[in-house]
């Protein structure tokens, strides 16, 4: 009998363990937060002292009549090019952030040389 104890003690362990790091893998899905932004110029000192990790979702939100966002690599970024990246155009763009540095541009008009980038750095 002692050891069906002893059986039932390492079972109960081992889902007590299981529940653990379910509750841990959950914690850190509930973690991503989304971040709403109102995409115009100067855009770029909303992201400024963020604290932005990856798996974070950026939700665009702008007229697609005037604006797209496009999703680039860094030296298209400060190129104000958007040859290498993802092009939205909805108005209302759900954008996952991966790590390290995202980086952000409008295509249109001309809008990235006047200032409508952004560059986030998730953790």
């Amino acid at each position: 009998m002692a050891q069906g104890r002893g059986s039932a003690a390492r079972g109960l362990a081992l889902g007590g363990f299981l529940a653990v790091c379910l509750l841990l893998g959950a914690a850190d899905v509930a973690a991503a937060a989304t971040h709403k932004i109102d995409w115009t110029f100067n855009a770029d000192s909303w992201s400024q002292g963020g604290n932005f990790r990856a798996g974070d979702v950026l939700v665009f939100k702008y007229d697609p009549a005037l604006h797209n966002v496009v999703a680039v690599d860094r030296s298209d970024y400060e190129e104000c090019r958007s040859s290498s990246g993802a092009s939205y155009s909805s108005g209302n763009d759900h954008i996952t952030l991966k790590a390290g540095t995202n980086y952000f541009i409008c295509s249109l008009n001309g809008h990235c040389a006047m200032g409508m980038k952004m560059a986030v750095t998730a953790h």
